[in-house]
């Protein structure tokens, strides 16, 4: 059961429910637009955990540059 507490029985009421409400000519279009919109999210989650692995390579490459340099500084007499 991948809907958690919702059993089959639920999801006929919901699917009855949408269409009453929006007619037999209007699902086909909520399902692609549903569809679209639960892939555009899991590419978005799917970037975002990868970016966050990227972004901690190259904190750590920076942080080995972090050597310190030493400048010399000439007194000047004026």
């Amino acid at each position: 059961m991948p809907f958690g507490n919702i059993g089959i029985g639920g999801l006929v009421l919901i699917l009855v429910i949408a269409l009453i409400i929006f007619g037999p000519s209007k699902l086909p279009e909520l399902g692609r637009a549903f569809g679209r919109t639960l892939s555009e999210f899991k590419n978005g989650t799917r970037e975002l955990f990868n970016g966050d692995k990227e972004d901690g390579d190259s904190k750590k490459e920076a942080s080995e540059d972090k050597n310190p340099k030493v400048v010399t500084l000439d007194k000047q007499s004026s």
